[in-house]
């Protein structure tokens, strides 16, 4: 396979595969709503947990993962299929393509979502102790806090600290930082209107039960 041609081939397949709308299919096969116009209108795993429930919200979350973590693992192997010396710096960009193609899916007139779940999917192809660590983070602070979202975004911020105390990798503490921020950054719109609902920061993040949202 001619270098070119793996080069397009991986970037093709990162987008098409993250730009497959996990939430949307779901809702639309589960109760025939469009995820985008209900909840907080976001096309992720936690809306779908609250409107279309737990079940399928996990089965959301785990094709976001899937996406962005396949396609990491489709560029690498094309990469090295074609003997590319930077095999590794094609696969990591696989992994941003992946997330602009969840925010940005050609299906859906490019609406999708934030893109958290495919970061941490392709973040977590290179770290696999990320697992470990985030899920071990998620839980503690979601019995303080009883936030999800914010549980999960917070445990994202690990992957580089896990990169760089595990791996001892800069390259993985380079990576895994800038691919997390960019669900971080987007989610910056939805804490504001959390805010504005809830009346103070206090109640973005901190709740009474899981199941209360605003």
């Amino acid at each position: 396979m001619s270098q070119p041609l793996a080069i397009i081939l991986a970037i093709t397949a990162a987008y098409l595969l993250g730009s497959i709308p996990s939430a949307y299919l779901v809702g639309r096969l589960r109760k025939g709503v469009d995820i985008r116009t209900v909840g907080s209108r976001n096309m992720g795993a936690m809306n779908s947990f609250y409107n279309i429930g737990f079940f399928y919200g996990v089965i959301v979350l785990v094709m976001d993962i899937g996406k962005g973590y396949a396609a990491v693992a489709v560029g690498q192997w094309l990469g090295q299929q074609a003997n590319l010396s930077w095999w590794m710096y094609l696969a990591m960009a696989c992994g941003f393509i992946a997330v602009l193609g969840h925010n940005l899916p050609v299906w859906l007139k490019f609406k999708g979502g934030k893109g958290g779940a495919t970061a941490i999917g392709a973040a977590l192809f290179f770290i696999p102790w990320g697992w470990v660590v985030g899920l071990t983070i998620f839980a503690i602070l979601l019995i303080i806090t009883r936030v999800p979202t914010i549980s999960y975004g917070l445990a994202m911020t690990s992957f580089p600290l896990v990169s760089w105390l595990i791996y001892h990798n800069g390259r993985f503490v380079i990576y895994t930082a800038l691919i997390v921020l960019v669900p971080l950054f987007s989610y910056i719109p939805r804490l504001l209107e959390m805010r504005r609902k809830g009346g103070s920061w206090r109640h973005v993040f901190r709740r009474k039960s899981i199941k209360d949202r605003f």
